[in-house]
């Protein structure tokens, strides 16, 4: 178990550098690779303090509907959509096109190996 907060910061940052352009990941699934799919919220607080999303493309990372965050840190709610729009993400009804741009299990199980390395 992971007890220093800023190691499991560190791995989530991790997590999300892995994240290919143009593809998304849900929060749970950021959890998940950090060990715990019930830290969601922590995924999501960690995120809003990400230090570099020039780094840590937190833009990659919505919710389970692939609705984008309400709040995005990084230049008002609107960046996020347009950074991944940027990035050929397509949009229907205001939200992801999940189906074309969620991690599939086989980028998640690359992901994951890329954090065991």
């Amino acid at each position: 178990m992971i007890e220093d907060k800023n190691d499991l910061a560190e791995i989530i940052y991790a997590a999300v550098r892995q994240i290919p352009r143009g593809k998304v990941a849900s929060y749970s699934q950021i959890a998940a690779l950090a060990g715990n799919c019930n830290l969601r919220r922590y995924v999501g607080n960690a995120l809003h303090k990400n230090p570099s999303n020039a780094v840590t493309p937190c833009h990659r990372v919505v919710n389970a509907k692939g609705f984008c965050s309400g709040s995005f840190a990084f230049g008002g709610p609107d960046a996020q959509r347009e950074k991944l729009e940027g990035e050929g993400v397509t949009f229907v009804d205001g939200h992801v096109d999940l189906s074309h741009h969620l991690i599939t299990q086989d980028d998640f199980e690359a992901m994951k190996a890329g954090l065991l390395v």
